[in-house]
Formats: structure tokens, sequence, C-alpha cells
């Protein structure tokens, strides 16, 4: 049970084209947002879509994948993490954001 405790399964699509930042030792990261939709019925009968954006991390091998072969409109099954990370601006004010860092990533349908 213990890999149920923090797993996150998406799919949906990127909203931008991936960030790739490769850092010294090898290491490389993707940075990319995707929106996941729900669809349902109001009491009228109209059909309402939610979107969901969600902050998408992955690292070396995960982040290789990413950079061949996703762009934005891509759409994807991911699973991951959540994790909260937290900083401060320049003024000295406290900025918090909550990421998925994927460990699995596969491509569904590429954007042409």
């Amino acid at each position: 049970m213990n890999a149920l405790k923090n797993r996150v399964q998406l799919i949906g699509n990127l909203g931008n084209d991936p960030e790739i930042k490769e850092f010294d030792g090898g290491k490389t990261k993707a940075r990319f947002s995707m929106a996941t939709s729900e669809y349902y019925k109001n009491d009228k009968g109209e059909k309402i879509t939610e979107t969901q954006w969600h902050n998408i991390i992955a690292w070396n091998g995960a982040a290789k994948i990413v950079e061949k072969l996703l762009k934005k409109g891509s759409e994807v099954a991911l699973e991951g993490k959540l994790t909260t990370r937290s900083w401060d601006d320049k003024e000295g004010n406290k900025h918090y954001i909550t990421e998925v860092v994927a460990n699995e990533i596969l491509l569904l349908k590429s954007k042409e």
C-alpha cells in the first residue's frame, strides 16, 4: 500500500511546449502545463466543461521523452506524485506551488 500514498494519474493535453533545462552533472528537467477536462450536463441539459490546469515536472529519462515527443496540444497519460514547494520573491513575499513530478509518460495523440 505504500505505492498508493502519493500517486497521481492524469490524462490530458499540454498547454504549452515543454521547457527543457539541462544542469551540470547531466541532469535534465522538463516543465510543462497540462489541462484535464471533465464534462457533465447541468440542470438545463447543457454540456458543461470543467478544466483543471496542472504544473508538471519530469526529470532525466522522463524529461528526455518529453523533449523528443511532446509539444503544445499533445495528449498524454502520466503517472507521478504531488509535490509542493515554496520560495520568497524579491519583496520577501512567500509563494507556494504544487506540481506533479511525473515518472512515467505515455504519448496518446500528437498534435499535428
